[in-house]
């Protein structure tokens, strides 16, 4: 391409400051360097991460930033050493990688790369912890290795996903986070057998994603748990058969589910990041064989408590990072589940803005209005 080694100048949705709205700004995006990619975003999403960091609320602060960490686009030019990826290519940027050189690459049962797992702090590139972002000289944090709220973007090629160029881009730019995080809790964690009971804590956008994965693995009953009673209806499109909101109970929702489902069910999934979720997920799956699954992030100081003998009656206790899927090995196979009509991704889309009114997107959230909100760059 004709920018190829040239800095662009572009619009970005730059955060200056926390909890105040994104302002559109003119950006200039230095070209890639060695093992890095640009890439012009067509579609992203806005994820609940991104308003976490954007609030600042219990990390340390750094601005100004370009958020956004779900999106899909084409890749503009390569750095040095970059040989897997090349201009024209469709991709899904991921704010965690696959280097395919440490222990956790080489392991098959690990997708937590020693060089590009998820770092909140950095704000630079790895290559030299410098910014590929500036307005007028002075440099624009990253978030994530990937800020997407920008229409082009610079990315450490580990971090980038080639999928299929058929794939519509405003739809599959949602695997890239928070929908591959449940639909892998479910599907390569909790693995579910078709016919089995699957309990989901929480019914955000994660939660609505681990219910999609028992749908797809023939789960026979999905009961969703959850504080919020108008989250209900939603969930009945994402295969959730029953519900329990643990407030309206004077028992323990462990003890409530193990009468619903004669001893407990078979697999849970807990995607609140609430401890006593966790304990709740964990105490409800049935002894023998029960499988809990872990995927919300909890406080710092949370710790974890439960009887040994729920573990020596054969419960199973288990933690996920990203549904355990390696970012470019794993992640073109999930978008292919969605091209073979396996999986559902039109439901969970609920709003799309223009990028020019990307702040209507933090509004649908912080409302509880939206699962997610496609935010259209080119408009």
């Amino acid at each position: 391409m004709s920018t190829t080694g040239q800095i662009i100048r572009c619009k970005a949705a730059v955060a200056w400051e926390a909890g105040k709205p994104l302002v559109m700004e003119e950006v200039e995006v230095a070209p890639p360097q060695k093992h890095e990619v640009r890439i012009k975003i067509l579609f992203t999403s806005l994820c609940h991460t991104d308003v976490y960091f954007w609030e600042a609320k219990g990390q340390t602060p750094l601005f100004p930033r370009i958020f956004g960490h779900e999106a899909g686009g084409i890749v503009e030019s390569v750095g040095e050493g970059v040989t897997d990826l090349q201009p024209g290519d469709h991709v899904l940027p991921i704010f965690t990688g696959e280097c395919g050189d440490c222990p956790h690459c080489h392991s098959e049962e690990s997708n937590m790369c020693d060089l590009l797992r998820i770092n909140t702090e950095r704000g630079g590139m790895i290559h030299d912890g410098e910014s590929r972002f500036s307005i007028k000289g002075k440099p624009i944090h990253h978030f994530l290795g990937t800020s997407t709220f920008s229409e082009y973007t610079v990315v450490h090629s580990g971090q980038v996903a080639k999928i299929n160029p058929d794939a519509p881009l405003d739809k599959v730019c949602i695997v890239s986070c928070g929908l591959s995080t449940g639909l892998g809790a479910t599907l390569n964690v909790a693995k579910p057998k078709k016919g089995q009971s699957v309990a989901i804590f929480g019914l955000g956008a994660v939660g609505l994603a681990a219910a999609e994965g028992a749908r797809i693995a023939g789960a026979s009953r999905i009961i969703g748990v959850d504080l919020n009673p108008s989250r209900f209806d939603q969930a009945k499109k994402f295969g959730v058969t029953e519900f329990v909101n643990p407030k309206d109970h004077d028992k323990p929702v462990q003890q409530v589910i193990a009468e619903m489902t004669n001893g407990g069910v078979d697999r849970s999934v807990e995607c609140t990041g609430s401890v006593q979720a966790m304990i709740q997920a964990f105490e409800c799956v049935h002894d023998g064989w029960g499988v809990a699954v872990l995927v919300g992030v909890p406080s710092k100081d949370d710790a974890f408590k439960s009887h040994p003998m729920n573990f020596l009656n054969e419960r199973t206790l288990k933690g996920t990072f990203f549904g355990n899927y390696k970012p470019k090995t794993d992640i073109p196979g999930v978008v292919e589940k969605y091209m073979n009509k396996e999986l559902e991704l039109e439901k969970f889309i609920t709003h799309t803005v223009p990028f020019s009114e990307i702040n209507k997107a933090f509004d649908y959230m912080l409302k509880g209005e939206s699962i997610r909100c496609i935010i259209t760059m080119g408009a």
